[in-house]
């Protein structure tokens, strides 16, 4: 059964954080909020807790999972990324997009899209997550928390604890959150290839 955490969205709770993020080093699986809508989050290199989101969404091996970071620092760890393309996701971060790059050794393989050996990243503008980041001290593996056959993220957490309660180990509520995913910009080609419209403001990379 999972564990039900009530967060303060504005003032996460320490204690409540350092919990959350223990169950995440423990090989954990979680279902958060952030500044888009629920995603599930995973420790960096657990391969238990990726073929769980894979199970749970239904993904196939060209799903491009993300690595949600705390900072550029981070960031730049996991990708290459060059001066210009720095610039522009420098301009909307931190924000509810998704880059879509190259990814470094840093990486592990099972993360990367089978061909283009790519990964996706970002940089949320929430507190709680960025609360969890600073605990865990690495980025977080996530996926959207969108279920199979359906069209939009569950957006409440006493729902996502009735649906999910025996497949992940900790449900977290830390205010509204929305039902709408992140914007998706792939820079894996040369250019900027918006591949999903979301929360994230499209037209500058258009």
């Amino acid at each position: 059964m999972a564990r039900f955490f009530d967060v303060h969205p504005q003032d996460p709770q320490p204690r409540l954080v350092s919990q959350i993020a223990e169950i995440v080093r423990s090989g954990g699986l979680i279902a958060y909020p952030t500044d888009s809508c629920y995603a599930l989050g995973a420790q960096l290199g657990n391969k238990e807790a990726l073929d769980r989101i894979r199970s749970i969404r239904q993904l196939d091996d060209k799903h491009h999972f993300t690595l949600v970071c705390k900072d550029f620092a981070q960031l730049g760890q996991f990708v290459m990324i060059d001066n210009d393309v720095f610039r522009s996701i420098k301009a909307v971060t931190p924000g509810s997009y998704t880059f879509i790059l190259p990814a470094t050794k840093e990486v592990p393989r099972r993360l990367l899209h089978p061909k283009k050996k790519t990964v996706g990243v970002r940089i949320p503008r929430h507190n709680f997550v960025h609360a969890l980041l600073a605990d865990l001290g690495e980025p977080l593996l996530s996926s959207t928390l969108l279920l199979p056959g359906e069209d939009e993220p569950l957006t409440q957490g006493w729902e996502i604890k009735e649906r999910l309660d025996h497949v992940v180990d900790a449900v977290v509520e830390a205010g509204e959150v929305g039902a709408e995913p992140t914007t998706v910009v792939d820079f894996s080609g040369g250019g900027a290839d918006v591949v999903r419209r979301g929360t994230g403001d499209p037209s500058r990379f258009e």
